[in-house]
């Protein structure tokens, strides 16, 4: 394949990438968001494999067919639940191709480049492994947090702050040092030297973040890890990693910004690592009140007398996988002419858009799914509304408790409604370790075990 043609193609492969992005952002075109995506992905592929410039094909072509393999085996394996911990390692893989591409371009690049190429050549290496490093180790703590194998509390150590500024000013003065020093024992000192403190870096930035705020999180690690390719790309001279990475970054970024936004968060402190953890915590587990318990039979009779319901799904919705039957519940109460929709927080579940693709996987109709802006204002006028498996989400302590470790964070103001249900298996915290006020208000009630089955139970008294 001729260099000019890699190029269109590159051209086409971006193109698509674009358009992804584009189909993405709306329910009904994700499904053509996707296959541009994987359109684009595969152009960029065979141009790669058969440009001009690419040796051993037959051991790329081995790597692909055993990555490939292992890919298939999770996508078939792994629950919708599990997806959030999924997406974490991926960026992982993404942050250690970045940091292996630039000690591999170190070591391996084009004699008697000009004093002026060297340099840049030099500073692209150390961003890029210093970018990669940060990713790797981030999305590795960020993995451990959703998947339960690390503690979801902020980690708060004396100084994190400052200790945070020390590493990024001292791999600043190394990078300095490694881009002018003529010495190779001296740039391998520095190198190796910053990639250990951008590991750390990366692992404190991440572990000093509470469970609550992981979703963001997620979407900022995104972001780091489009960087770490657009890195690779300019140490590969690849122009089309150059454009993917960027559009990854840009887009992660936005993402956070977004997420930041709606969850009263500055974007520079989520940057910055410990957002929302310089909050005094003090007996938020503990209860404050007497909670009312109800059956599945008694809230089926309280839906039928509603002319208005709003349903908000959390993660226990997703754990349980009571998607499905909350789908039936809809489409038998809409049968019986009672408004029903749904409230989204932006951080439900462990992913930004985590509870949108549940619902759209059941086949909920797009329309009556509503974000917590559309929402937040109608709860006053609504008869019931079910929390299924959500929490920290509809915890009124963020708006009233300036002490709570989510205060200032928004949330769907659920206890407007004339009743509140509420789903859960105990009176246990949410991710965040706070207690929820709501539970123990006059108009809720709750109703325990499996959300899934307690669902179904309303489902056959309807």
């Amino acid at each position: 394949m001729s260099g000019g043609l890699v190029t269109a193609a590159y051209i086409v492969a971006a193109i698509l990438f674009i358009c992804s992005l584009a189909g993405l952002s709306k329910h009904e075109t994700s499904k053509q968001g996707n296959i541009f995506g994987m359109s684009g992905m595969a152009i960029a592929l065979l141009a790669t494999i058969f440009g001009p410039n690419t040796g051993n094909v037959a051991w790329i072509l081995l790597a692909m067919v055993i990555g490939g393999a292992i890919g298939l085996r999770l996508a078939k394996k792994v629950e919708m639940t599990e997806m959030p911990e999924l997406v974490a390692i991926l960026h992982s893989f993404v942050g250690l191709a970045a940091v292996l591409v630039g000690f591999n371009s170190y070591i391996d690049h084009a004699p008697g480049l000009a004093p002026v190429m060297e340099n840049i050549h030099l500073t692209e290496v150390f961003l890029g492994i210093f970018i990669g490093a940060v990713t790797f180790t981030g999305s590795l703590v960020a993995f451990g947090k959703l998947r339960g194998k690390i503690s979801s509390s902020a980690l708060m150590l004396p100084h994190r702050h400052k200790m945070n500024l020390a590493a990024l000013v001292v791999s600043f003065l190394l990078m300095l040092w490694f881009v002018q020093t003529d010495s190779t024992g001296a740039q391998v000192f520095a190198l190796l030297l910053m990639t250990v403190i951008a590991l750390v870096f990366g692992w404190h930035l991440v572990a000093s973040i509470g469970g609550a705020d992981m979703p963001v999180v997620v979407s900022m690690l995104n972001s780091y890890s489009g960087w770490a390719a657009a890195a690779a790309g300019f140490m590969l001279s690849n122009d089309l990693l150059i454009v993917t990475g960027a559009l990854v970054g840009s887009s992660g970024a936005i993402l956070s910004y977004i997420m930041c936004k709606a969850m009263n968060r500055s974007f520079i402190s989520v940057i910055a690592g410990g957002f929302g953890t310089d909050v005094s915590v003090g007996g938020e587990s503990d209860e404050v009140g007497e909670h009312r318990e109800i059956t599945a039979e008694e809230t089926a009779e309280m839906l039928k007398a509603s002319s208005s319901v709003v349903i908000t799904p959390g993660y226990g919705m997703a754990v349980a996988q009571a998607q499905y039957p909350v789908a039936e519940i809809t489409e038998k109460l809409r049968a019986r002419g009672i408004k029903v929709r749904f409230g989204i927080h932006p951080v439900a579940g462990r992913l930004p858009g985590h509870m949108n693709v549940l619902l759209a996987e059941a086949k909920v109709p797009y329309d009556v799914v509503l974000e917590m802006d559309e929402i937040n204002d109608d709860f006053s006028d609504t008869d019931t509304v079910l929390v299924i498996g959500a929490n920290d989400t509809v915890n009124p302590a963020a708006l009233e408790d300036p002490r709570s470790p989510i205060a200032g964070m928004p949330v769907l103001e659920v206890w407007k409604a004339q009743n509140v249900i509420v789903f859960k298996r105990s009176m246990s915290t949410g991710y965040a370790g706070v207690q929820n006020p709501l539970f123990f208000k006059d108009n809720t009630q709750m109703l325990f075990g499996d959300a899934k089955a307690s669902v179904e139970g309303i489902l056959r008294a309807l």
